[in-house]
């Protein structure tokens, strides 16, 4: 019996712990697939998909809850699979890099594209809050723009406590801007007479996703494919070190632009310990870690980064069923020009590292 009272309350009653998850995250993972299937029928009809399952989640998940409210018995389930769902994703997909990928980059290469991130998330930061964004939502952006997007307001998102219409208009409007970035990159390579090399660091430096550096090298050639992965792994890999850095800083941003739902979520929300960094981030980077030391078997690593891909994609799902569709649209000005700008940002920089290293 004593043993029972000091066990935590969701492993005395599991049974009962599912039963109220099971709802919400049904839901979640049902809208999830919508976006898939959509995703799979961009391809088909267009031969590409412009807009990613994550994207499609969320706007599906959005559009769903204009439309119909879920009820309480969701919550609990919608806030497990944007929270905790989300964590794993995170965690798993550290497996995806290894140190390794900074020495095949090379050290005059590599600080540059260190040097790049370290600027343009402050400098984004800082425009975003000067056309008036909260200061989570400014962050989002920045670390989407300068890292890897998507993925980087997905894993930034639970470390600053940002709300999830700020993560949903972010991502939204990031999505929209990085599919116009793969369509105009080229010509501007072209515009600049860029050799391969060069312009494959460009890509790997401005595009979002690598599947979307794959699009926006492809037409400079192989030697602009290999080189823009490569960077813009780098760029990926900054998102450990960018995330520790956020959880020390984030007790000290503003609250402006939170919305406290209801008094249990103020009364359950654990308090900071000092300056220990969020359990799901030395997670992730733990598994750099294994995949650098070959700990993690070559075998494991597909099906481990299409489970990160599939609990995203539910994890986006879950978000959008908690967004205020108003709000997203009273944000939509000023963060397009925000990101917009930061793009500008970004492109800036990058030319500017090929001028220092020779381009």
């Amino acid at each position: 019996m004593a043993l029972e009272l000091c066990m935590p309350q969701a492993l005395r009653h599991p049974n009962a712990q599912i039963r109220k998850l099971a709802p919400g995250v049904v839901l979640s993972a049902g809208v999830g697939a919508l976006a898939v299937l959509g995703g799979r029928a961009e391809h088909v009809l267009f031969g590409a998909e412009w807009l990613e399952p994550l994207v499609l989640a969320i706007l599906f998940g959005a559009v769903l809850r204009t439309l119909w409210a879920p009820g309480a018995q969701f919550s609990a389930g919608i806030r497990f699979s944007a929270k905790t769902v989300l964590e794993i994703a995170i965690v798993l997909l550290g497996a995806s890099v290894s140190a390794q990928t900074l020495l095949a980059v090379g050290p005059e290469l590599l600080i540059g594209v260190v040097a790049v991130v370290a600027l343009v998330v402050p400098g984004s930061y800082l425009l975003g809050r000067a056309f008036g964004l909260p200061a989570r939502m400014a962050l989002l952006i920045a670390c989407g723009n300068g890292i890897c997007g998507n993925s980087a307001i997905a894993a930034v998102a639970p470390v600053i406590e940002a709300d999830s219409d700020d993560v949903s208009a972010s991502i939204a409007f990031t999505a929209v801007l990085g599919v116009a970035v793969v369509l105009g990159l080229p010509f501007l390579g072209a515009a600049l007479h860029m050799p391969a090399f060069h312009y494959g660091i460009l890509s790997g430096l401005t595009v979002y996703a690598v599947p979307q550096v794959l699009a926006a090298a492809a037409p400079m050639g192989t030697a602009a494919i290999q080189i823009g992965t490569l960077v813009k792994l780098v760029r990926v890999l900054m998102l450990g070190p960018i995330t520790v850095v956020l959880s020390l800083l984030a007790a000290g941003l503003p609250a402006e632009g939170r919305r406290v739902r209801d008094a249990s979520d103020v009364e359950q929300a654990p308090a900071r310990k000092g300056f220990m960094p969020p359990l799901f981030i030395l997670g992730f980077l733990a598994m750099i870690a294994l995949r650098s030391f070959g700990a993690i078997p070559q075998v494991a690593l597909a099906p481990m980064d299409h489970a990160a891909s599939v609990f995203t994609v539910i994890a986006m799902a879950a978000l959008g069923l908690g967004v205020d569709a108003r709000a997203v649209a009273a944000a939509g000005p000023r963060v397009i020009a925000t990101v917009t700008l930061s793009l500008v940002l970004l492109v800036v920089l990058g030319l500017g590292l090929l001028l220092l290293i020779g381009g």
